[in-house]
């Protein structure tokens, strides 16, 4: 039996062409219900990133557990992937990243922390995935830039946003707007400058975890 290259299933958390250049694999568009049944049964490894939600029915538990049934490796992270995998963990899916982690732990509930709007031809992201913001105000609360109740009130508000209208600078017109000025100030100027994307940040370390597997074999 001739052994495939990994599927991984990538949209706007990574640029495809990064992707690329860490694995060449089978890279496909963000999963959906039914996908996961039509992969070759040589494929020996599976990756999931990024998901189709909203639009279509997101991909099943059932599809994955088949997967791991017939001896498919099959690695998640980075925003539906650390969902499932944070779901299947007992199961045998392999979760990667911060995001996992996040939903594993049960810190981060809500299947809507990782929805975005992007453009369905290019994969570009058009909004910010409220996971993201989440962990950049959590981080500045780390940094003593705001309080721990600055978080929740931001998070709160964001939270009512429909996701694609979510971003930073409705973020930063919700600091504007519940904030001390210069406390608001002070977080835009922090975020501008030192945002991290952990959407991105996952999707790679999940690429090089499968990059591993595969190397290991």
């Amino acid at each position: 039996m001739v052994e495939l290259r990994p599927v991984i299933f990538l949209g706007p958390s990574l640029d495809i062409n990064e992707a690329i250049s860490i694995l060449d694999a089978d890279y496909k568009p963000p999963v959906k219900r039914g996908d996961l049944l039509q992969i070759p049964q040589e494929v020996e490894v599976v990756g999931i990133v990024d998901g189709l939600m909203l639009t279509d029915a997101a991909v099943g538990h059932r599809e994955i557990l088949s997967l791991l049934d017939r001896g498919v490796s099959v690695f998640g992270g980075g925003s539906m992937g650390a969902l499932r995998a944070a779901e299947l963990a007992d199961m045998g899916m392999v979760g990667v990243g911060r995001i996992f982690e996040e939903y594993s732990s049960g810190r981060v509930e809500g299947d809507d922390e990782v929805v975005l709007s992007f453009d369905p031809f290019t994969q570009a992201a058009l909004s910010e995935p409220l996971i993201n913001l989440r962990l950049n105000l959590i981080d500045a609360c780390e940094r003593g830039i705001i309080t721990p109740s600055d978080v929740c009130a931001l998070i709160r508000e964001l939270k009512k946003e429909f996701y694609p209208w979510r971003s930073y600078e409705k973020l930063f017109y919700i600091a504007n707007n519940i904030l001390l000025n210069k406390d608001a100030q002070v977080l835009e100027e922090h975020l501008r400058k030192n945002k991290i994307d952990f959407k991105r940040n996952d999707a790679i370390l999940l690429i090089n975890a499968v990059k591993a597997v595969i190397e290991k074999n």
